[in-house]
């Protein structure tokens, strides 16, 4: 049986909160598109990195986290429980996890204090091409660089 490193587990499961998200929306009766309509007001939370890696991490983090958005659509179907319906909150909290979804789908993890290529799926950008040159050189060539390390 093939090795599943847990990161390409937590990619593959955040590829299917996304389609869940999907069919959420459109279930409950919302077009598809009111999740792209959203996507980018999540990534507001990268303003945080104005004011050093520290901050930025904390702000993206608290963005990027499944915590609020599980209890705004907590909120939502309780609100729709009792009769008082707050539709635009459980699209809100929807579209918010369908965004965290992509994101770590897409190897976009959450941030460390080291700056915003370093993240708990692995560094990305410039951080993953210098980590991915140092391992090959290192190693001999092509092929044999720390991407074929079964525990990463």
């Amino acid at each position: 049986m093939p090795y599943l490193s847990p990161i390409a587990a937590q990619r593959i499961e955040a590829a299917a909160v996304a389609a869940l998200a999907v069919v959420v929306t459109v279930a409950a009766g919302y077009p598809w598109w009111s999740l792209l309509a959203l996507f980018l007001v999540f990534d507001l939370s990268m303003l945080g990195y104005l004011r050093g890696p520290r901050l930025g991490a904390v702000c993206y983090n608290l963005a990027h986290s499944y915590a609020v958005p599980a209890a705004l659509g907590a909120i939502a179907v309780a609100a729709a429980g009792i009769g008082d319906r707050i539709d635009w909150l459980g699209v809100l909290a929807v579209a918010w996890v369908f965004h965290i979804a992509v994101d770590r789908a897409l190897g976009y993890g959450l941030k460390t204090a080291e700056g915003f290529e370093h993240t708990h799926l692995g560094p990305i950008g410039q951080a993953r091409r210098a980590r991915a040159t140092a391992g090959t050189a290192a190693s001999g060539g092509p092929g044999t660089g720390i991407d074929d390390d079964p525990a990463r």
